[in-house]
């Protein structure tokens, strides 16, 4: 039943303007709506519902993630549009922050402007 839906992330933000330069700018959503419930963006057919609160404590782990077929291309792409990745300790990878996992899987961390956790991964 689910498989037929479309998923729909959430994700806290402080700050609608800022939270709406990066999700369209960097990551490249389209922009849907805005209201008094939230700014909302489409990605790949997926819609990102952005929320505002007046403070939050963002989590420590990933929120939201995209699984891509070319990780370094990917990566390359959107440090070129600004994004930062993140360079854990655990990270061999100093210069482009991605991780691969002992079974060949590969991951890379960014944050929006608020710390929300994202992530891309090639499987």
């Amino acid at each position: 039943m689910l498989a037929l839906g479309k998923m729909v992330g959430f994700v806290l933000t402080k700050d609608y303007d800022k939270a709406r330069a990066f999700y369209e700018r960097a990551l490249g959503c389209e922009f849907v709506s805005l209201d008094q419930f939230a700014l909302v963006v489409k990605l790949g057919g997926h819609q990102i519902r952005i929320s505002q609160v007046a403070d939050f404590t963002p989590l420590r782990s990933t929120v939201l993630g995209w699984e891509v077929s070319d990780i370094e291309g990917v990566v390359d792409s959107l440090a070129q549009r600004g994004v930062a990745f993140e360079k854990y300790p655990f990270v061999p990878d100093k210069e482009r922050g991605i991780w691969t996992a002992p079974g060949g899987n590969k991951v890379a961390w960014f944050k929006d402007p608020d710390g929300n956790v994202l992530s891309i991964s090639q499987h």
